[in-house]
């Protein structure tokens, strides 16, 4: 049964194959450091001026730890996963002439230095170990490595901050002209279908991620964190699943609203969209009805909340922001359920009660 695969979806050869390849080595190097993130995100919340509980000694880590750690982190990630641990080295060293030469977090650009400086590493320890007289493998593999990370430094200084710097500034400029002219929550209709090709990752962590640290540093919070993340249309989805989809597949749901709405695993509603593609508008209409509640009520988060867990959310939002950061939840929650409740009650069934094949074509989708 193939009706449940959206149109375009099945071919893995092509564009959104490799945006989705793109986008996985992006979460690559993030998501196995998200706990660092959060310990950011925790530290900023508690004790920056207007946190939780001010503190001016301790809220000076703050900085350092955004500026610094975290780009190097990445870097770190993204070359291992190139060239090892040589490649982890030399992408942290390479990164700091990539920080040094910029005046914003450099996470895209240690997206970039990262695994480029580990892949010209790679080419120059293939030419050099072949002919590496025996018993001077660790002076020539210590002094190439030292030699490339200085040169590599010295482009990112020179070159990758600066344009890196000039990149956010444009993509800031658009995302702000969204907010000013109120039309941020159109950004659910290219953010909704997106994630349900698990290109969710690319957007939170490639594009949103970084620029909502950005405003973050300068405003204390950032709605950008709840453009992709926020929980409420995949809740709203799933419990229009439960009440108006077919029988066959209700016991499925309240399980799948646990992992979703407290595991913060997102993909677990993906298949059921999947299962009838014009669920989508569900899913457009919750994520634009809780973007349009948050920037209505003002409100932001201080960090990526990963996964999109609603303790999560809890967590990394500011005081005083709870009841509004809660309402755009719940109203995106209701958005997605009443018109997810009125396409599958006018919908025929039949033709998408197959939810273990949507899981599979699914699963075949995440793995590009």
């Amino acid at each position: 049964m193939s009706s449940y695969i959206p149109s375009g979806t099945g071919n893995q050869t092509g564009w959104r194959a490799a945006v989705q390849k793109l986008g996985g080595n992006l979460a690559g190097m993030v998501i196995p450091n998200i706990g660092a993130f959060i310990a950011w995100g925790l530290l900023t919340a508690l004790f920056i001026p207007t946190g939780w509980l001010p503190n001016e000694q301790l809220s000076s880590m703050v900085g350092p730890m955004i500026i610094n750690l975290l780009p190097i982190l990445i870097a770190y990630t993204g070359g291992r996963m190139v060239h090892g641990q040589r490649g982890a080295v030399i992408g942290s060293v390479a990164t700091v002439g990539v920080i040094v030469g910029s005046t914003i977090p450099m996470f895209l650009g240690a997206m970039i230095m990262g695994p480029l400086a580990a892949w010209v590493l790679k080419k120059v320890d293939a030419v050099l170990d072949p002919v590496t007289p025996a018993g001077f493998e660790m002076l020539i593999g210590n002094f190439s490595l030292g030699i490339t990370g200085l040169l590599a430094a010295i482009g990112g200084y020179l070159g990758i901050g600066p344009a890196v710097t000039a990149l956010s500034d444009t993509l800031g400029a658009g995302v702000q002209w969204l907010i000013d002219t109120s039309i941020l929550p159109l950004a659910a209709i290219l953010v909704e279908p997106a994630k349900v090709l698990f290109l969710n990752n690319a957007i939170n962590h490639g594009v949103l991620g970084p620029l909502g640290v950005v405003q973050a540093e300068e405003t204390g919070k950032s709605i950008l964190f709840m453009l992709e993340t926020n929980p409420g249309p995949g809740l709203g989805i799933l419990v229009a699943f439960w009440l108006a989809g077919p029988k066959v597949l209700r016991g499925s749901v309240p399980g799948s609203i646990v992992i979703h709405f407290l595991g913060g695993i997102h993909e677990i509603y993906f298949p059921y969209v999947l299962l009838k593609p014009k669920m989508i508008l569900a899913a457009i209409a919750g994520g634009a009805t809780g973007i349009a509640t948050f920037m209505v009520t003002g409100v932001g988060l201080v960090a990526t909340p990963s996964p999109g867990s609603i303790f999560a959310y809890i967590a990394v939002t500011p005081p005083g922001d709870h009841f509004g950061v809660l309402l755009g939840i719940l109203l995106s929650a209701t958005a997605s359920f009443l018109v997810g409740w009125v396409l599958l009650k006018t919908g025929n069934q039949d033709d998408y009660a197959d939810l273990e094949g949507a899981r599979k074509a699914s699963k075949k989708m995440k793995n590009g």
